[in-house]
């Protein structure tokens, strides 16, 4: 993890929004803490309480970050519940935040990981309420293991973290069945299928054609600027996974808002 002497990132991904004082609130404990450490934003306009939104986000975005970087993630509708705050530790980062499946992709795709229950309560806020655990029990755990404090010394060893369910999509001989699984700021459309499955099932992502409703994208292309402005198009993301986007327009409002709730994506070998 490298040595305590070193500056150490902390990053944040919630559900608060920007409007409310929130997420400054929780840099404030953060630096009340430990002065020294960068802060870094990932996401807080994930849609309130879309735990899957939040663990996708994280997934994506959370190994891009140098080694010893604590990551914050508070989606968090269970507040002041039962669910339990925990510390996950791989090799190379710390995810600090609920139990409640926020960090079950990094947790289920990484063989070596330590899974603490949060409880002592003298590295939180002297005052505990029970709609505010980011500011009162998250970030000032981050900034403890920020300078220095192991997660050991945080709480017990669970083997048992919840699971989020995530639909995978269905492989068949020839054809692929998926889902949206969340839209963009700028309206693309990310399904849960990725490049590696693909190529599984067709050899190549050139030969396919894509069906989402009654919209038929004939191929997957490389970049937007292939097709015309503000036609349809699909490609593969920064994230490895396709995406129904629309050169320079919002995929999302054109193809309809409820596309996300209801519609398959299906892949199918495209005819010669």
């Amino acid at each position: 993890m490298g040595n305590n002497s070193e500056i150490k990132v902390i990053t944040l991904t919630t559900d608060f929004g920007i409007k409310d004082p929130y997420v400054a609130i929780m840099k404030g404990v953060i630096l009340s803490i430990n002065p020294h450490v960068h802060i870094i934003d990932i996401s807080h306009e994930v849609k309130p309480g879309n735990i899957i939104e939040g663990a996708c986000l994280l997934q994506d975005s959370y190994n891009f970050f140098p080694k010893g970087t604590i990551h914050v993630g508070v989606i968090d509708p269970g507040v002041g519940g039962n669910r339990r705050p925990i510390v996950v530790q791989t090799t190379d980062y710390f995810f600090v935040g609920p139990d409640n499946g926020l960090f079950w992709p990094i947790i289920n795709n990484i063989k070596k990981v330590k899974i603490f229950h949060i409880l002592e309560k003298r590295y939180f806020l002297s005052e505990i309420s029970s709609t505010f655990h980011g500011r009162d029990i998250f970030s000032p755990v981050a900034a403890y293991i920020s300078k220095g404090v192991t997660p050991d010394k945080l709480g017990k060893i669970i083997h048992n973290p919840v699971a989020l369910k995530l639909d995978k999509p269905i492989l068949l001989k020839d054809k692929i069945i998926g889902h949206v699984i969340r839209s963009d700021r700028f309206g693309n459309l990310i399904t849960n299928i990725s490049k590696e499955d693909i190529i599984k099932v067709f050899g190549n992502i050139k030969v396919v054609t894509i069906k989402i409703g009654k919209v038929n994208i004939p191929y997957i292309s490389r970049t937007y600027s292939e097709v015309k402005p503000k036609q349809l198009l699909a490609l593969i993301g920064s994230s490895g996974r396709l995406e129904i986007s629309a050169n320079l327009a919002s995929a999302h409002d054109t193809i309809g808002k409820d596309i996300l709730k209801k519609e398959e994506i299906i892949l199918e070998k495209r005819a010669n």
